[in-house]
């Protein structure tokens, strides 16, 4: 009796949130995840990169759903997707919530990284962990191309024969674009195995690495007048709660997962057609649809070579605004730069989308 009346004062008080957090803490020992956070953290622009990654978790949830029915068999692949939507329990709208928050996750992730540039958050000592949020964002576009092909309507078909080009383009460095690389497994099941074990092992290696990052170096101060990298959080900052910030961003991801519920309830995911061998009469998913003007121009090389210059850019980010200063105000030149790079795409995906689609392979493939 007397150390139940010795543990009540230590609950008395204290919100329901903060016994859950000790309780868990208790037995998890979640404090050895935390690290300081300042309160101007704890704002929506700062948790972008946790909406995110809430996202990601509703994504392999729904995945993990979705595999139970996919064939990914070229014959049967379409077939099995048709399953999944009229037949398979709840599976339309389990189909729904992973198509609408693959579309939403990529727009947190964009911005989330418009967010470290603007803050000057990539430089010293963070440079490594921008590379890491660079190594993401190309992981999140290589799961929406394989998730577009897998759906193998026309539009997956025409992206597989798109994808074969570009290892014709590669040469021998393609071998394994190339349906050759492997006789026994159509090259539809190989980019589906891709899409469920490779590209989520890499993901989460990333994830766990760009968390431990944080944790080590910190979120980087607020880019205030006289901010310097390198520098520590001034006296006068307010400092607020790990768990704090840890309930924003899962509350927010919940918000989020709502959003992407009511989309999913008024507008189910698309499927189109079974695919027509030979025809070109679709464009790529709005997240690389940026691609398709430069591929109008170039050919399906373009695509290569338009992902490759924009990711080299990226990563080179740090190494080009190499200023100690944060403050917007001190780096005119480089947030112009920025500016300019994102109109060019925007505007880039605006043509794309207004034009007409052009032929640019010889059709799809298995």
């Amino acid at each position: 009796m007397a150390q139940v009346q010795s543990a009540l004062p230590e609950t008395q008080g204290k919100g329901f949130w903060d016994n859950v957090w000790e309780q868990l803490d208790e037995r998890l020992a979640l404090h050895a995840l935390a690290y300081p956070v300042p309160e101007y953290a704890n704002s929506i622009p700062y948790i972008l990169g946790g909406i995110t990654l809430v996202g990601f978790g509703i994504l392999f949830a729904t995945g993990i759903y979705l595999t139970q029915f996919y064939h990914p068999e070229p014959a049967e692949a379409h077939d099995s997707v048709t399953y999944i939507i009229t037949q398979a329990p709840f599976g339309d709208f389990v189909r729904s919530i992973h198509f609408w928050m693959a579309n939403l996750v990529v727009v947190t992730a964009v911005l989330h990284m418009i967010r470290i540039y603007y803050t000057a958050s990539f430089k010293r000592p963070r440079e490594f962990n921008w590379l890491v949020g660079v190594g993401l964002l190309a992981v999140s576009l290589g799961f929406i191309f394989t998730g577009t092909v897998i759906k193998w309507d026309q539009e997956g078909s025409e992206a597989l024969g798109h994808f074969k080009e570009i290892g014709e383009v590669l040469g021998s460095w393609g071998a394994w674009f190339s349906p050759e690389f492997a006789r026994s497994t159509p090259l539809l099941a190989r980019l589906y195995s891709t899409h469920i074990t490779l590209l989520p092992f890499i993901f989460l290696g990333l994830a766990a690495v760009h968390l431990f990052l944080i944790k080590m170096l910190k979120i980087s101060p607020k880019p205030t007048e006289n901010a310097r990298a390198g520098d520590g959080y001034p006296l006068e900052q307010k400092m607020g709660r790990f768990d704090t910030h840890l309930r924003r961003m899962i509350g927010f991801g919940l918000i989020l997962f709502a959003a992407v519920l009511v989309l999913s309830f008024i507008v189910p995911a698309p499927l189109g057609l079974p695919a027509v061998a030979g025809t070109e009469v679709t464009k790529p998913p709005w997240m690389l649809l940026w691609l398709y003007p430069i591929e109008n121009v170039v050919g399906v090389a373009g695509i290569l070579y338009g992902g490759v210059v924009f990711f080299i850019l990226l990563a080179l980010v740090p190494f080009m605004d190499r200023s100690p200063w944060l403050a917007p105000n001190k780096r005119r030149f480089w947030l112009i730069a920025g500016a300019l790079v994102l109109v060019i795409l925007i505007a880039l995906v605006i043509f794309g989308e207004l034009s007409a689609p052009v032929t640019h392979t010889m059709g799809g493939g298995q």
